[in-house]
């Protein structure tokens, strides 16, 4: 498997998540990538280019005081440039804490991630630990 398909772009992905490599994992994202947070809490919205993208990944560790972790439960699926991923995610900040399943869905161009589109299994409870927009 090349080092730029689709499959391999999101295992690098998600294995420098792992491993709390943020450079690696940033650098996995194509410039213009566009980020897409559920829910109706502070961070929720669109997130348009790399750097954007690392400013609001910084926030949301920032926030739940360095604690957030998030890890692959099964296999990808892939279905061309699309990965589908599930994933538990979790975070504590100051007597609150979330523990939850997830989907992360990237499209992947030309060896980078494009877009990521992510899903949450309790998005109240989720708008809840992150707070009001």
């Amino acid at each position: 498997m090349s080092e730029s398909t689709p499959a391999a772009v999101a295992a690098t992905y998600f294995e420098a998540l792992a491993r709390g490599d943020m450079p690696r994992a940033m650098a996995q994202l194509g410039e213009q990538v566009v980020w897409h947070q559920p829910g109706a809490h502070r961070f929720s919205g669109q997130h348009v280019g790399v750097e954007a993208v690392g400013a609001h990944l910084g926030r949301m560790m920032e926030a739940s005081e360095g604690t957030f972790q998030l890890a692959p439960t099964g296999p990808a699926m892939v279905n061309g440039g699309f990965i589908a991923v599930p994933v538990r995610f979790s975070a504590t900040r100051s007597g609150a804490a979330m523990d939850m399943a997830g989907v992360d869905l990237l499209t992947i161009q030309d060896g980078k991630i494009v877009a990521v589109l992510l899903f949450s299994e309790d998005g109240a409870a989720e708008d809840a630990f992150w707070g009001g927009a």
